[in-house]
C-alpha cells in the first residue's frame, strides 16, 4: 500500500461505518465514501476533518436500492480513482416491514447483497490492477437465524413480513454476503487481492432505526456497556489495514478476537457458493 492508501467504504455516514472511517482517516487514508443523505455526509466529513485535518475525502451519493445507480456510481469511482487499495462493503439495512424496490426486489436483499455484489463487480478490475489490495465485507452471525437458503427462490422472495419475522430475512442477506465473500476469494486467489469478511458482533447502532424505541434503547445499552460499536468498527479497520489480513484471504472472522468462524450452511459449501454466484450473475446481468 502507498503512504496514503485509497479506501472506499460504503455505509460510512452512520454507526460502525462512520467510526471505521474516522479511524482510517487518523491512520492517513484517502477516503471515498458512498452516502444517501447529504446532511449525514456533511456531518461525517466535518467529523473526519476534526480528527484528521486535511484528510482527502470524496463523496458519491447513491441509493443502494437502485441497482443501476450503484453500477453508475461504481463506474464513476473507477474513472476518478484508477487505484483503490481497499473496498469495504459495510452498507446495510435492517427493515421491519417488506418494501419492494423499483427493480422488483426485496429492499433488504437489494441493499445488503445485490448492491454489494454489483459495486464489487464494477470495481473488480480496478482492485485487481491495484494489487496488493483488499475487499472487506461485513457479514454477521445473524446469518444463523436465516433458516437456510433456497437459492432459486429466496433471491426473488418479496413476501410480506413483520418486525418479528424480519430477523430471519436480515440473517439471510448476511448469509448471502458471507457466501459472496468466500466465493470471490476463491475466484481472486493468486491475484494478490485479499478477500475477507467479518461478523462485527452486536452493535447498538444496528438496532434498527425504523423502530420508535431504538434510540432510547441504544442509550440504555450504551450506558450499560453493551453492544459497543467500537469493537465492530475496529474489526473492519483491522481487516482493512492489518498486514496479516493482507496475506490471508477467504476468511470469515469474529470482531471479538479475530478468530476464524465457520459459516452456517450452505455458506460452508463451495458448490452452493458457486451456484449462488452463477444465479446472481444471471439475475443482475441487465445492470452490468
Amino acid at each position: 500500500m502507498s503512504a496514503r492508501p485509497i479506501i472506499l467504504i460504503t455505509g460510512a455516514t452512520d454507526g460502525i461505518g462512520q467510526l471505521a472511517a474516522l479511524d482510517l482517516a487518523r491512520r492517513g487514508a484517502h477516503l471515498i465514501l458512498t452516502a444517501r443523505s447529504k446532511a449525514k455526509a456533511d456531518r461525517t466529513c466535518a467529523a473526519i476533518e476534526a480528527v484528521a485535518p486535511g484528510t482527502p475525502v470524496d463523496v458519491h451519493f447513491v441509493d443502494f436500492s437502485d441497482l443501476a445507480a450503484v453500477v453508475m456510481t461504481g463506474k464513476a469511482i473507477a474513472a476518478q480513482h484508477p487505484r483503490i487499495d481497499v473496498l469495504i462493503n459495510n452498507a446495510g439495512l435492517h427493515a421491519f416491514e417488506q418494501r419492494v424496490t423499483r427493480d422488483g426486489y426485496a429492499e433488504m436483499i437489494a441493499v445488503n447483497y445485490f448492491a454489494t455484489w454489483l459495486l464489487t463487480d464494477t470495481l473488480r478490475e480496478t482492485l485487481v490492477h491495484s494489487a496488493p489490495s483488499r475487499i472487506v465485507t461485513v457479514g454477521s452471525e445473524a446469518s444463523r437465524q436465516s433458516g437456510g437458503l433456497d437459492i432459486e427462490k429466496d433471491l426473488l422472495d418479496i413476501a410480506p413480513f413483520t418486525a418479528r419475522g424480519s430477523s430471519r430475512i436480515y440473517g439471510r442477506t448476511k448469509l448471502l454476503d458471507i457466501m459472496f465473500s468466500l466465493e470471490l476469494a476463491r475466484q481472486l486467489d493468486g491475484t494478490r487481492v485479499a478477500v475477507n469478511c467479518l461478523c462485527p458482533g452486536f452493535n447498538v447502532t444496528g438496532l434498527g432505526r425504523e423502530l420508535s424505541f431504538a434510540r432510547p434503547l441504544a442509550t440504555v445499552l450504551n450506558w450499560l456497556g453493551i453492544g459497543n460499536p467500537k469493537r465492530g468498527a475496529g474489526a473492519i479497520v483491522g481487516l482493512a489495514t492489518d498486514p496479516a489480513f493482507g496475506k490471508q484471504t477467504g476468511a470469515y472472522v469474529s470482531a471479538k478476537n479475530a478468530r476464524l468462524l465457520t459459516p452456517v450452511a450452505p455458506a460452508d459449501s463451495e458448490e452452493a457458493r458457486r451456484h449462488l454466484w452463477e444465479k446472481t450473475t444471471e439475475m443482475l446481468a441487465r445492470f452490468r
